[in-house]
């Protein structure tokens, strides 16, 4: 079954935090200040798929803030988030460390609802890993703690998961549709359609596993009405793909996976990546298409290796070496059929032992009889028997006994193994961390190869630069917090924008902003990017300055200028790491940037040339920069056939 959609338990968080008022909250901690957690909790949700660093780094901000407050409800949905975090970036074992930790805090509170989305989403791990029975287990808990609480949106994701788990074997399909079922009208009452959508896949799933076509097409169709071209609907173009590999409907096939590739590519999704090269793997196999069979499967083994993802790899390498074997290559067939039997031993180890008890009970019963059979031979050939009979129990007690002793001295040996790297794993994931929190990841993995960072010569790059006209003024009619709080949900904001843009963040000197594109790695498009990028970011203090103005605040009007040119850019410092650039062509982004005017984008003539043919501007008159003379400046006012009010609107959820 390789298209079934699991619930994280994320819908709820902004409810729960919205519904805890805040006189509650400062009855409970004696300040105010956890609205500004609750805040941090939320925007963290927002960059789970796009930006799970990011989301750590917020929810980390959130955990600390509230651990101050001894806001327990904060701490518990801060650690939740980062767990889901880690989850999204493949990272199991941390992502079940925030968890356990979450969960503690939700018992100590007595929150049914938080306790239930928690074991839900440590039973979404174990089923990733491949382990149902400890995935069922902590569903079901699940679904009990929801049930206390009377929340159907907990019981709603838990049955639909309890009927993934059911459905991982053919001899329980009938036990996962009873679940989904059940899931199903709960989905419709609340208007779901995510959800809806998921649950429409997975019984159209198990009807297809039963061969009833008809059914299976009527979920599946169900599931795509309701997804639209959204990011679930990836399952549902995965389920009808191969749906059409076992009829045989090979074009329709790979059209079917294939579009649910190019949507979860384009949004990184790396398990429903998996699963559609396998889905391409399964179809040319079929198909007898051998050669474009291995490349998909191959093409899924890697993000599967490094989910460590049991059932996918399971499938990888079984089409492998059927592929393997078609083509007449018996080596790499005879490789993968044998890491093949390794998967399916370990995932079915329970199924073995079972068989093994009952190889022993057959030992056992034979053994019984061939001592009958002894008391009706000669009594010399029967002490003989007898004795070499002890001889062989003695030395196979001897051996045993010296298995058993090396068998613990090399389980103790790996225990305190496996206790050492992963402190190590977990000391290098921070040290990652905090590197790619500072530095660009080309950088910082230079200097995590060679201990430095050479510095380098780029030919054309953007630059950008903001500052808020009148800022001293400003600031001094705020609270030192009202003013930070303000100017961080800006930067935030500024971030996310440019992060869409693939430009690189240089610094903030108070309440200056400067970025840039093009570096460390070179892009044909940078001043394109960084153009679109400073047109989204003074639409947001646009739309942004409307909203405090209607709340009776000032409004804070922003500059911007940007410059395109050569420069040096490296790492400055030995102690406090800083990638920063060099030369005239920021000293003249920055002369853009103080000669513009508000809620303009003002840019020199050098960077006109470069996007002249896909924006409008507007000549504006000259300025002096020393050591370079006269520069030509121009506005730009829209991208050349896009309208003011079709700029982007998402930057708002910042």
């Amino acid at each position: 079954m390789n298209c079934k959609k699991l619930f994280l338990c994320l819908s709820l968080l902004s409810v729960l935090l919205t519904g805890f008022s805040q006189s509650e909250v400062e009855k409970k901690t004696g300040k105010g200040d956890s609205t500004f957690v609750n805040s941090l909790i939320e925007q963290s949700k927002g960059y789970f798929t796009d930006s799970p660093l990011h989301a750590i780094a917020l929810a980390t901000q959130a955990k600390e803030l509230a651990e101050s407050l001894h806001y327990q409800k904060g701490e518990a949905y801060a650690l939740k988030n980062i767990g889901i975090s880690y989850y999204f970036l493949g990272k199991y074992l941390e992502a079940l460390d925030f968890y356990r930790q979450s969960l503690n805090f939700f018992k100590e509170i007595k929150d049914n609802v938080g306790i239930a989305s928690i074991y839900s989403n440590v039973g979404t791990v174990y089923y990733e890993q491949g382990d149902d029975v400890k995935a069922l287990e902590n569903y079901l808990e699940s679904l009990k703690f929801a049930e206390l609480s009377g929340d159907k949106l907990r019981m709603l994701t838990t049955l639909n998961n309890v009927g993934a788990v059911y459905a991982n074997k053919p001899s329980t399909l009938d036990k996962a549709l009873e679940y989904y079922l059940k899931a199903l009208p709960i989905c419709e009452a609340l208007n779901k359609k995510e959800e809806l959508g998921a649950i429409s896949v997975n019984i159209g799933d198990i009807y297809s596993e039963k061969k009833d076509n008809t059914r299976a097409m009527f979920y599946f169709d169900k599931a795509l009405k309701v997804y639209g071209n959204s990011e679930g609907s990836m399952n549902a173009y995965n389920a009808i793909g191969k749906l059409y590999t076992r009829d045989n409907k090979f074009d329709l096939a790979l059209e079917s996976h294939n579009h649910a590739l190019t949507l979860a590519e384009k949004l990184n999704i790396k398990p429903t990546i998996i699963k559609s090269f396998i889905g391409l793997g399964n179809a040319y196999e079929k198909k007898s298409d051998f050669k474009n069979a291995v490349l998909n499967y191959k093409k899924a083994e890697v993000p599967a290796l490094e989910l460590s993802v049991s059932f996918d790899l399971k499938d990888i390498y079984e089409g492998l070496s059927k592929s393997y074997a078609n083509s007449g290559d018996y080596r790499n067939a005879f490789k993968y059929q044998s890491l093949f039997s390794n998967f399916k031993d370990t995932m079915y180890n329970i199924a073995n032992d079972k068989k093994l008890g009952s190889l022993q009970f057959d030992f056992d019963l034979q053994k019984k009889e061939g001592q009958i059979s002894l008391l009706t031979k000669d009594k010399a050939l029967q002490d003989a028997e007898l004795r070499s009979q002890k001889l062989a129990k003695n030395a196979f007690a001897a051996g045993l006994g010296l298995v058993m002793l090396i068998a613990v001295l090399i389980f103790r040996n790996y225990r305190e193994k496996v206790k050492t790297n992963k402190i190590l794993d977990h000391q290098k994931i921070q040290i990652e961390n905090l590197l790619l929190n500072i530095l660009p990841a080309e950088v910082a993995k230079e200097l995590q190869l060679y201990g430095q960072a050479t510095p380098r010569n780029f030919e054309s790059v953007s630059v950008m630069f903001t500052d808020f006209r009148s800022f001293t003024v400003i600031a001094d009619k705020m609270t030192p917090q009202s003013l930070v709080k303000e100017l961080n949900e800006c930067f935030i904001a500024f971030d996310h924008i440019i992060g869409k843009y693939n430009l690189e963040k240089i610094k903030t000197i108070g309440d200056a902003y400067m970025c840039a594109g093009g570096i460390p790695v070179p892009d044909k498009r940078h001043a394109y990017n960084i153009i679109k990028a400073s047109l989204e970011i003074q639409e947001f203090i646009t739309l942004n300055n409307k909203r405090k103005v209607e709340a009776g605040l000032e409004a804070w009007d922003l500059r911007l200028g940007v410059h395109v040119g050569p420069l040096v850019a490296g790492v400055v410092g030995k102690r406090k790491y800083a990638y920063d650039i060099w030369g005239s062509t920021v000293n003249i982004a920055s002369r853009m940037e103080s000669n513009g005017e508000p809620g303009r984008v003002n840019i020199s003539s050098t960077t006109y040339e470069l996007v002249k043919d896909e924006f409008e501007c507007t000549y504006r008159g000259k300025i002096y920069a020393k050591n370079v003379g006269d520069i030509d400046m121009y506005f730009v006012d829209r991208e050349i056939g896009m309208s003011t009010n079709n700029l982007p609107e998402a930057t708002l959820s910042a």
